[in-house]
């Protein structure tokens, strides 16, 4: 019997909607949190952070602080000079400036928040007093805090080494843009905003080194996305060998890219914990994560489209500022949002002749890392934004230009002006069924007669393509050497029949323990409770690198399937000698082989008891181990494409937006969980709405914080994000092992873009236009006022 004729016979597990198998410890208070741990002999840390947002650092004073109760040590940039080497994260582009990263301030602070000493203590309480006891001595500098300004010769500089602000700039280009531009009879252009947020984690950072004596070794816990990446950059900055060094993320309570990089209070906590012989806790607070927890977005946008008289699109040009705070942030670089909105600029549109420029600038404001989305969203709310803009002008219906202007499936695979590849996927499905489902016609013939009442009324429509699971052939940050591109899964089953799979990858809330088992019970013919998943642990694989960039499905599924896949050749060929059978005629499911057509059987237990403790019972060829460790690389990623469509109602009295109804149609390939991927989409849109209504993170013009705790930082509640709905357009990928597409980041890259042209098409009797996120009450006050003057 063929495996796929096997596969046919077995209950369907991949496209099951499964329970999470997780949720029953996370929701009894059985999670195991970095902060949960509890270490014999811990030393805590308080770090004193720079209230200057750029000047040099005099003479620290920190006698009182060491003399003060319970403290240990009080550590300065000075103290680990010869100790940790800084390190950098490099790229093969030209002319970008790497920025060290070290774990306390050299020399100079770069922005408010930036920690210059470190105390550690007995508790985390002796440990903040005596960092009020510190005295430092600045020399304040000129104010780095306007990305334009920033970016302009003579400004004060942050890097004087790099003898400008501008960190990385970059151009794509295709055709004859200027000249395609000057020949359109149609043009829209506008200066778009998008404003600084916070990933804001339900859990901040967190981290805890324990030291082996016996080893000179750290064991470092930490709320990190990515395990293997941290484990390889704490090696070398220590400059200890891999092997003495094993980072755990455990449950981890969200990231959403902000525990993606490596941060220099994980460099200082190892660093301490080595030099001290002493085990070495950190726990952020809420005030912190505002602070030092890597940012997002913030990039200001001027982009012209050119369409002829039908409203097909001939021309895009962009010129991008990215303002990436004080740090190229580590291992991403400075390039990672900047450099991906106009990477992404095109979008799902045929758009022959393209030029998108963009600057990274440095300015004395926390760095900006990754952030759910990365880049597609800015991306997406300008190019969605535009094709509104040109509708209007041509006196199209939104639907109908972009399916204008959409790839067709005849074009695939398609590559847009800044050379990203788009391989097939439901583009004009996603924006149909979209429609079907919110009654489009009917929307619109409910806005005509709301808008007669006098009432603001309006529909978003938002289409985007991103780039999911990249393989090897792409770094996942521009010229980034570190390869983001393979996943390895070993899986082993033990003596008892039971079956353990290690990844790389590290689950951080999207049921990863849940879908990676599906897929391998699936393949291996296992039941679902007999899988347990490891992940999470730089021990489990030798070269993981963690779940970022909708990675780990695409990756780590199509890992999990070769690995099961090998595995269950094994214990067939160790059951067909049990049943005297030929392996052909066997059938793996619910954890037996059976002999197809008959009620012979053996369970997995029986196999590996067999395999392993029984002798004499198989030849020696047929007691190989029951496990397999098998690399999976997609080279160059696929396809994943959605359509967001918001209806929006806004009260001309108060101004308080109403999000009435939000659809999603999403193309993320074979689903293999449906529960799950609702899931993820509905956090995401949520996420996505927050940029487009309320979420700001505020600098005044000294770089000083004004957002820095949740009073000031508003978020959407459950109040404000209506019922979703999502319509599943699961076109399976051509390019990758069981065809499944990345969609983790999806709700986010839609949403804004959505929300702010139904926004704006409510408004457009007034002749408003939305161009900066996110639409604020007093955003949209004032836009109001000058409409009516």
């Amino acid at each position: 019997m063929t495996e796929q004729a096997d596969l046919d016979l077995r209950p369907k597990l991949i496209g099951a909607r499964i329970k999470r198998t997780e949720d029953p410890r996370l929701l009894t208070g059985l999670g195991n949190f970095v902060d949960d741990r509890q270490v014999a002999g811990v030393l805590h840390v308080a770090f004193r952070r720079s209230d200057h947002a750029h000047a040099r650092i005099g003479p620290i004073d920190t006698a009182a602080a060491q003399a003060a109760p319970g403290v240990t040590a009080v550590f300065t940039a000075a103290d680990f000079e010869k100790t940790v080497k800084p390190l950098r994260a490099t790229s093969r582009m030209k002319g970008y400036y790497a920025t060290p990263i070290r774990p306390l301030a050299h020399d100079k602070v770069r922005y408010v928040g930036e920690p210059i000493a470190g105390i550690i203590a007995e508790s985390r309480y002796f440990a903040e007093d005596a960092a009020e006891r510190i005295a430092i001595a600045f020399e304040p500098l000129p104010h780095v805090a306007d990305p334009a300004e920033a970016a302009q010769r003579g400004a004060s500089l942050l890097h004087e080494e790099a003898g400008t602000n501008v960190l990385v700039a970059r151009e794509f280009k295709r055709g004859d843009v200027d000249a395609a531009l000057a020949a359109a009879p149609v043009r829209v252009k506008a200066r778009f905003r998008m404003r600084r947020r916070t990933p804001l984690a339900l859990e901040p950072r967190a981290c805890v080194a324990e030291y082996d004596r016996s080893r000179d070794a750290l064991t470092f816990y930490s709320t990190t996305q990515v395990p293997g990446i941290i484990r390889d950059s704490i090696a070398e900055a220590l400059d200890l060998p891999g092997h003495r060094i094993r980072v755990i993320a455990p449950d981890v309570g969200g990231a959403f890219g902000g525990k993606a990089s490596l941060y220099p209070e994980e460099i200082f906590v190892c660093a301490a914990a080595h030099q001290l012989r002493r085990p070495v806790k950190w726990t952020s607070d809420r005030m912190e994560d505002f602070a030092a927890t890597g940012q997002a977005f913030d990039e200001i946008i001027e982009a012209e489209l050119g369409f002829d008289r039908d409203g097909r699109a001939l021309a895009l040009a962009a010129d991008v500022v990215g303002d990436v705070g004080a740090y190229s942030i580590y291992p991403w670089t400075a390039a990672l949002e900047p450099v991906q909105v106009v990477s992404f600029l095109p979008g799902p549109y045929r758009i022959e002749h393209y030029r998108g420029r963009v600057q990274a600038v440095a300015t004395a404001k926390a760095p900006t890392g990754p952030y759910r989305g990365v880049g597609r969203p800015t991306a997406t709310f300008v190019t969605e934004r535009l094709m509104d803009m040109a509708a209007a002008h041509l006196g199209l219906d939104p639907k109908e230009i972009r399916l204008r202007n959409f790839v067709r499936a005849e074009d695939f695979p398609y590559r847009i002006g800044s050379g990203i590849q788009w391989d097939r996927s439901g583009f004009a499905e996603c924006l149909t069924a979209a429609c079907d489902r919110i009654d489009y016609a009917g929307l619109r013939q409910r806005q005509v007669q709301v808008r007669t009442a006098g009432k603001y009324f309006g529909i978003g429509i938002a289409s985007y393509a991103e780039l999911t699971g990249i393989g090897s052939r792409i770094s996942v940050a521009p010229g980034m050497p570190i390869n983001t591109g393979t996943e390895t899964a070993t899986v082993t089953v033990d003596s008892t029949g039971a079956v353990t799979a290690a990844f790389g990858i590290a689950s951080h809330g999207q049921g990863l323990e849940t879908t990676l088992a599906q897929v391998i019970a699936e393949h291996l013919g296992a039941r679902l409770e007999d899988v347990r998943i490891v992940h999470g642990d730089s021990a489990a694989v030798a070269g993981g690198s963690g779940t970022y960039a909708s990675r780990s499905m695409v990756l780590a599924g199509g890992a999990a399937t070769l690995a099961a896949t090998a595995v269950r050749e094994k214990l067939v060929n160790a059951a067909a000698h049990l049943l005297e059978t030929a392996p052909g005629d066997l059938v793996a499911r619910d954890g037996r082989v059976t002999v197809a057509g008959t009620d012979r059987w053996v369970t997995f237990r029986e196999v590996a008891r067999a395999v392993y403790a029984e002798m004499g019972r198989l030849p020696h060829e047929a007691r190989g181990e029951l496990a397999a460790s098998k690399t999976y690389d997609p080279v160059f990623g696929t396809t994943t494409s959605a359509t967001h469509i918001a209806a929006v109602e806004i009260d001309p009295a108060t101004l308080e937006i109403k999000i009435e109804r939000f659809v999603v149609a999403e193309d993320c390939g074979r689903i293999v969980n449906p529960l799950i991927v609702d899931g993820q989409v509905h956090g995401g849109v949520a996420q996505g709405i927050g940029a487009a209504l309320y979420e700001e993170i505020v600098y005044d013009v000294e770089g000083q914080l004004h957002t820095g705790s949740l009073v000031d930082y508003l978020v959407p509640s459950a109040c404000e994000i209506p019922p979703l709905e999502v319509v599943h357009i699961e076109s399976e990928s051509p390019t990758t092992l069981g065809g499944f597409r990345g969609m983790g980041e999806g709700g986010t890259i839609g949403a804004p873009a959505a929300v702010a042209n139904a926004v704006a098409d409510a408004l457009a009797p007034l002749g408003i236009e939305i161009n900066e996120l996110p639409v604020t009450p007093e955003r949209l006050f004032r836009l109001l006022s000058a409409a009516r003057k």
